[in-house]
């Protein structure tokens, strides 16, 4: 490299790190503060500092999922690695304390630290003490700094599993610089689609570095401690009560649906609703909001007996999705109604539990999936509260109907299974290096 592109990048990082500096103050205090329904971190604080105690295994294969979403969509694969190698050490990193409650479940394969916060001399100490022999990355988690000391120390760097959207490629390319002090760090690239590859070499990432290996989500197995969960929990909601579930709203989206129950009822007195609030800050405004509405609210954290009266049931808990969701007949999933400020939400829960679908029109972020799922006829777009309810209405009325949109959507994610085979093809000679 040019001693002008080591000047250039070197006034890069100390831009970076000055400005997460300035940031750090309030990105730990959302990490630290506690929230209702979110687990506390308690005495483990430290370890977003890089101060944490040794592995019990050398040399671990590092991957690090940042929160619920990605532990879950990443189990499938640690459990294969683990099957395939059975002498080698996992360590497993997340950001959130939810995703921390995530990985502890596979505590019997794989060990858990919190992930420290990017600062090079935080990620230093981490890695003197765990000694990774590489890194996995689920999907776009890329720390400037982590970044450049793994590189630093030798410890080959992959993303698995990488998502890039039309939108974030647009942001990245108005700091391109910033993106090429990340991408000169990365060893590979694994790819859930073919355009996530494409705009990760319109990036400018090599092409030999890009591969496509599917989507890594379509792999999720549900277990049947969840499937047990879910069985109890309808128990208690009512086997013979319509019951769907409006999955991970936003701010906007909590009215519509609510709306749109008020007219369900209207049809179907008896049906439930359960409501699950993307951020658990919003748990409180949102039961609020329904009993402003007229409607029976009980938290999933009250509980009590869930009575036929009861109207909506809030799900203020965190990490319970996979048992909500397969409680409930059909699935709404949020962050589609509020225009293109979030660009929908995965639906391939609901779909490996073989629910029927409705969802926003604004699905810009899983795009692929959605338009799958539209053609094998699992999937209906709803635009308003009027057509959420008139497709509910539709699928309560006709239960065939409903468990064929529902078996159609676990065909999908049949179909598309085979990414963890194919991204362990990919490390094996990284894994397999002594």
């Amino acid at each position: 490299m040019s001693h002008f592109k080591k000047l250039n990048f070197s006034l890069l990082k100390l831009t970076y790190t000055g400005l997460l500096y300035l940031a750090s103050p309030l990105l730990l205090s959302k990490l630290l503060l506690p929230n209702k329904g979110k687990p506390i971190i308690g005495k483990r604080w430290y370890e977003y500092f890089g101060i944490l105690p040794s592995l019990k295994g050398n040399n671990p294969v590092w991957i690090h999922t940042v929160s619920v979403g990605e532990t879950l969509a990443a189990t499938a694969l640690i459990r294969a690695i683990k099957e395939q190698f059975p002498q080698q050490h996992i360590l497993i990193t997340t950001t959130t304390t939810t995703g921390a409650e995530q990985a502890l479940k596979l505590s019997d394969i794989a060990e858990h630290r919190y992930m420290p916060v990017d600062f090079s001399w935080c990620v230093k100490r981490f890695l003197k003490v765990t000694k990774p022999k590489c890194m996995l990355i689920m999907e776009t988690e890329l720390w400037p700094n982590t970044l450049a000391a793994v590189a630093q120390a030798k410890i080959p760097a992959t993303v698995i599993n990488a998502r890039l959207s039309e939108r974030s490629c647009l942001r990245y390319q108005k700091f391109q610089s910033i993106f090429n002090l990340i991408s000169q760090s990365l060893d590979n690239v694994l790819c859930q689609h073919n355009d996530d590859a494409e705009r990760f070499r319109r990036l400018g990432v090599q092409p030999s570095k890009v591969t496509v290996t599917g989507s890594l989500k379509f792999d999720m197995s549900i277990s049947e401690a969840v499937l047990k969960e879910g069985e109890a929990l309808r128990t208690q909601l009512g086997i013979n009560r319509p019951v769907w579930i409006s999955a991970s709203t936003h701010e906007g989206e909590d009215e519509i649906i609510y709306k749109a129950h008020q007219q369900l009822i209207q049809a179907i007195p008896d049906a439930l609703l359960i409501l699950v609030p993307r951020h658990p800050e919003r748990f409180s405004s949102v039961a609020k909001l329904g009993e402003e509405l007229g409607l029976n609210v009980i938290s999933r954290t009250e509980k009590s007996e869930i009575a036929t009266d009861v109207q909506v049931y809030l799900g203020d808990t965190m990490g319970e999705m996979l048992t909500l969701i397969s409680a409930s007949d059909i699935c709404f999933m949020g962050g589609s109604l509020i225009g293109n400020k979030v660009g929908g939400h995965n639906m391939l829960e609901p779909a490996a539990l073989g629910k029927p679908i409705l969802n926003g029109p604004s699905f810009f972020n899983f795009k692929d999936i959605t338009q799958q799922l539209i053609e094998e006829k699992a999937l209906k777009i709803c635009e308003s509260d009027d057509e959420i309810s008139d497709n509910l209405v539709r699928l309560f009325k006709d239960p065939s109907f409903c468990a064929e949109m529902g078996q159609n959507a676990y065909q999908v994610v049949e179909r598309n299974q085979g990414a963890v085979a194919k991204t362990i093809d990919a490390l094996e000679s990284i894994i397999s290096t002594k």
